[in-house]
C-alpha cells in the first residue's frame, strides 16, 4: 500500500522534499502555503470558493466543478523560515533556583536552509454535470534543526521532522446552475522523528522517537452561486487518526512502539465576488480543531506500557484572509491579499521545536496566460510572527528537571510558482458528442 501511495503521488508531484521549516506556514506543523501559487499571492482568500484556482480542491472538493474540460495544475513552493531561541534567564537544574546548567547557549536558527513543498491538482469533466479528479500535497510538515545541537534546552529538543504525503481522489457534481457538491478521500502517509538529549552534558547520548503510518480521512463541501459573479463555498475536512509504528531509542536500547496522533479536523468558508470585468474580491475564514491534539502516549508494542508521552495541549486555530485581483489585460492578472492567524500554540505550550505564534500574512502575486492552454502563476508571502517565548518553569506540559526560558522573533519568506494546463480543446463543448456515421 505504501509503495502504491508513493507511486500515485510521484505521478503528479516531485517527492524530493515534503518538509517545512521550524516556523511552519500555519499553526503548529501544518502547511497551508504549499498548495497553490495562485492562492499564496492572495493569502489564500477565497480558497473554499474557488478563488485560488485549482488549488481550491484541497479545501473544498466541490470547486472541481468550476474547471471545465480536462485540467492539471502543478505548484512548487519554497519556504524559508527563520527563528532562534535566545535564553532570557539562567538555565537551572532541578528547581527554578537550582544550580546552573552546564549549557547556557541558545539554539541558533532552528529553520535550517528552508524546504521545497510540491503540490498538484487534476480535474476531468466526464459529463456536463460530473467531474473526477485528484489532488496531492503535504498538509503537515516540520524541519526543526537548531544550528547548535548542544544547547541549553537540548533535553526538550535537539531536532524534529514531520513529513506527509496526502493523495485525495475527488468527485464533484453540479446539481443545478447554483449548487455544486463534492467529496474526496484522503490517503495520508506520515513520517515523524523527534530527537532529544538524554542529559544536560554537551555529549549526552540522544533519545529518538520515530515512526510512520498510512491512514485515511475525507473531505466534503458545497459551492453556491446565488447570483452571477458570486461564489460561496463551505467545506469540512475530517480528522486523520495517524497510528504511527516505529522505535524508541535510548542509551539503554531500542523498543518497538506505537502512538496515535489525532490530527485536527477543520471547517473552511470562502466568498468570491466579481465587482466588474477587471476587479474581483475574495475572503476566507478557516477553523482548525487543534484542541484535539493533546497528550499522546508512546506505548511499547512488547507489553502495552507507555514508555513516554508527547504532551502538546494545543488550542483551536483561526485564520482570516481577504484579497483582490485586478485583470490588467486579457493575459495578465495581478493580485494581493492579507491574512491573520490565531495560532494553536501559545506561551503556555510552546516548545523549542516550533517557534509558532499569531501571525500576519502579506501577500502578492500574478498570473500570465502563456497560451490558450497554459497559465503561469507566481506568488510571494511574507509572514510576520509575533514574538515567541518558551517557558519551561514548572507548568509546561513537557516539563522536566531543566528550567529554561527563551525568546525568538520568527519570520518567514515563501515563494511559489505554478503551471496550469488544459489537455483538451477549450473551444469544445463538454462532453463531446459522439460521431454518428452515415451509411
Amino acid at each position: 500500500m505504501k509503495s502504491l501511495l508513493k507511486f500515485s503521488a510521484a505521478a503528479t508531484v516531485s517527492l524530493a522534499a515534503l518538509l517545512a521549516a521550524g516556523a511552519a506556514s500555519a499553526s503548529s506543523f501544518a502547511i497551508r502555503s504549499g498548495q497553490s501559487a495562485e492562492g499564496l499571492g492572495m493569502a489564500y482568500a477565497g480558497a473554499a470558493s474557488g478563488g485560488i484556482g485549482m488549488g481550491s480542491m484541497a479545501w473544498n472538493p466541490a470547486t472541481i466543478t468550476m474547471f471545465p474540460g480536462r485540467n492539471s495544475n502543478w505548484n512548487f513552493t519554497y519556504i524559508n523560515a527563520n527563528a532562534s531561541y535566545d535564553p532570557t534567564s539562567v538555565t537551572r537544574l532541578g528547581a527554578p533556583n537550582g544550580p546552573a546548567s552546564p549549557l547556557q547557549n541558545g539554539t541558533g536558527n532552528i529553520g535550517g536552509n528552508g524546504a521545497f513543498v510540491p503540490a498538484s491538482a487534476s480535474a476531468w469533466q466526464l459529463t456536463d454535470r460530473f467531474w473526477i479528479g485528484l489532488s496531492t500535497g503535504a498538509p503537515y510538515g516540520l524541519r526543526s534543526k537548531p544550528d547548535n545541537q548542544a544547547h541549553a534546552a537540548q533535553v526538550y529538543g535537539r531536532s524534529a521532522k514531520v513529513a506527509t504525503i496526502n493523495v485525495s481522489p475527488t468527485i464533484g457534481y453540479q446539481v443545478n446552475d447554483w449548487l455544486s457538491v463534492g467529496a474526496a478521500v484522503q490517503i495520508q502517509w506520515l513520517n515523524a522523528a523527534l530527537k532529544t538529549a538524554s542529559g544536560v552534558a554537551p555529549t549526552a547520548a540522544p533519545v529518538i522517537i520515530e515512526g510512520d503510518t498510512i491512514d485515511f480521512g475525507y473531505r466534503f463541501g458545497i459551492n453556491l452561486t446565488p447570483f452571477k459573479g458570486t461564489n460561496i463555498g463551505i467545506a469540512y475536512r475530517s480528522a486523520v487518526r495517524q497510528t504511527l509504528e516505529g522505535t524508541f531509542r535510548t542509551p539503554l536500547g531500542v523498543v518497538p512502539v506505537k502512538a496515535n496522533l489525532n490530527l485536527p479536523d477543520s471547517v473552511v468558508f470562502g466568498l468570491s465576488q466579481e465587482i466588474n470585468e477587471q476587479w474581483q474580491v475574495h475572503a476566507g475564514v478557516e477553523w482548525t480543531n487543534w484542541s484535539r491534539f493533546r497528550n499522546i502516549p508512546v506505548v511499547s508494542q512488547l507489553n502495552g506500557v507507555p514508555v513516554t508521552s508527547l504532551n502538546f495541549q494545543y488550542d483551536d486555530a483561526w485564520f482570516f484572509s481577504v484579497g483582490a485581483e485586478y485583470k490588467y489585460n486579457r493575459d495578465l492578472t495581478l493580485r494581493a491579499g492579507v491574512g491573520y492567524e490565531l495560532s494553536a500554540v501559545n506561551d503556555r505550550n510552546r516548545t523549542v521545536f516550533i517557534s509558532d505564534n499569531d501571525r500576519l500574512w502579506l501577500s502578492a502575486g500574478g498570473s500570465y496566460q502563456l497560451t490558450d492552454k497554459l497559465k503561469l502563476d507566481l506568488g510571494y508571502t511574507y509572514i510576520h510572527v509575533k514574538k515567541a517565548s518558551v517557558s519551561y518553569t514548572g507548568a509546561h506540559p513537557q516539563q522536566q528537571a531543566v528550567f529554561y526560558t527563551a525568546e525568538a522573533k520568527p519570520y518567514i519568506h515563501i515563494v511559489s510558482a505554478g503551471l496550469t494546463y488544459r489537455w483538451d480543446d477549450p473551444t469544445e463543448t463538454i462532453p463531446v458528442r459522439p460521431v454518428v456515421r452515415k451509411n
